[in-house]
């Protein structure tokens, strides 16, 4: 591992924009193959239903069943997970819970209306997506974690039914997915993993209801099948792999920092982990840090091929290139890990979430601060948001004239549909215009 080095760059070099792009960029279209697949997948489940997914669960996961009601799991069983874990997993699963739902009770919003003088109402009406379906990863990626931050809103949201998809490979149940499901308010889960639980609830089978959202993380087959659906469905987005941007002044332990571009870096070889710092000094320090304790790490092999490949040291003359490099990058997570976070905060503009000050590691947001950690990757910060309680909601427009108001507005409409040549428009309106 001691040969291990990371890209360096300096802000000030001619070519530094388009070498960061180059580093940065991250190619997620889907190849020909897996498309064909997934199409295949979504295609079978959408005409054949259960005995689709039966079929996919017995060749993927290795699970052999009569019927898909068999790979429902009970309330009760959710619950005995519950009980039967650690008294310090339960408390730490309900207290991030606590946390995560006192966030999002802040993001509801209201509905609202307003009467103009002659008594004509305007407004929006806030409800909820009457079902949202919760892909959660299964297998080696189990994660206790993304089912709190995707059900925990959608029930803040006030969503009747969220229904889990879980694969199980051979019918392996992870525990405490299953007792964050109780702690989140899961109403029903399917051990069923892959596009073919996409499809199910995308579509609906005869045992699996179709839902109106599906939300949460997996793998490039997931992902395929959840742009293939969209449309059909709604989307929280397409993820591209993890990524940690650090803003450092060059003032916090420098292994802090080495192990906090670790913490983005072990989730995957693509995973992407940057430092910007106006201190070249001690961006050395950092790499000295990175090399020290790269060695004790459990997935140093993974670390080690995601700095090398897709990791960047960056040199700025003061934090506000720093901002604005960091800008150029829109992170999915951004760490100021300066002196006075607060003067650097209003030169940011994009990032999925921004963590303040040198205590205020990453990893704290991916497990217990409260905000969302569903966040937007691959530079999609620029016009995209955290997941939230908003996105299991819809807004309806409330429109109401009064006899007065709809005279007045007609004699607007009547003009503008006659001049689009539109006149059963024109004369509807021109039938409410009273003398």
């Amino acid at each position: 591992m001691s040969h291990l080095s990371v890209m360096r760059l300096d802000a000030n070099d001619p070519g530094f924009t388009q070498a960061l792009r180059r580093r940065v960029a991250w190619e997620d279209s889907v190849d020909k193959q897996v498309q064909d697949s997934v199409r295949d997948i979504l295609a079978a489940v959408r005409h054949r239903g259960d005995a689709a997914v039966l079929e996919y669960t017995a060749h993927f996961d290795g699970v052999n069943v009569a019927t898909v009601a068999e790979l429902e799991i009970p309330q009760a069983r959710l619950q005995q997970a519950l009980n039967t874990i650690s008294a310090e997993q339960r408390q730490a699963l309900e207290q991030a819970a606590g946390r995560i739902r006192d966030y999002h009770e802040r993001q509801k919003g209201e509905s609202w209306d307003y009467t103009e003088a002659d008594g004509t109402l305007l407004g929006q009406r806030l409800t909820p997506v009457d079902r949202a379906g919760l892909y959660v990863p299964g297998g080696k990626a189990a994660y206790p974690s993304s089912v709190l931050m995707n059900a925990v809103p959608a029930k803040v949201a006030g969503v009747a039914e969220v229904i889990m998809v879980v694969p199980t490979p051979k019918g392996v149940l992870n525990e405490l997915v299953l007792a964050a499901a109780a702690v989140a308010g899961v109403d029903r889960v399917f051990t069923v993993g892959g596009a073919q639980a996409v499809a199910a609830l995308a579509y609906g089978t005869e045992t699996i209801p179709p839902v109106d959202k599906i939300v949460g993380p997996g793998n490039i087959f997931v992902a395929a099948a959840k742009r293939e659906v969209f449309g059909t469905v709604g989307i929280d987005m397409v993820a591209g792999p993890s990524e940690i941007l650090v803003i450092c002044d060059g003032d916090t332990d420098p292994d802090w920092i080495a192990m906090d571009l670790f913490s983005q870096a072990e989730h995957d070889e693509q995973a992407q982990s940057i430092l910007v710092c106006p201190d070249a000094g001690y961006l050395d320090r950092v790499e000295a840090s990175i090399a020290k304790l790269l060695p004790t790490m459990e997935r140093k092999e993974i670390i080690a091929k995601s700095l090398q490949d897709r990791g960047l040291l960056v040199c700025v003359s003061d934090l506000t290139q720093a901002a604005e490099v960091s800008n150029l990058i829109a992170p999915e997570h951004l760490e100021l890990s300066v002196e006075d976070p607060d003067a650097l905060l209003p030169l940011i503009r994009h990032a999925g979430a921004i963590f303040m000050g040198r205590y205020t590691a990453e990893a704290l947001g991916d497990y217990c601060a409260g905000p969302n950690h569903v966040l937007p990757t691959g530079g999609t910060a620029r016009f995209s948001s955290p997941l939230g309680v908003y996105d299991f909601q819809k807004r309806s427009s409330i429109i109401r004239f009064s006899a007065e108001g709809a005279a007045s507005a007609g004699r607007i409409a009547s003009v503008l549909a006659r001049g689009e040549g539109l006149t059963a428009h024109a004369r509807s309106a021109e039938y409410r215009i009273t003398p």
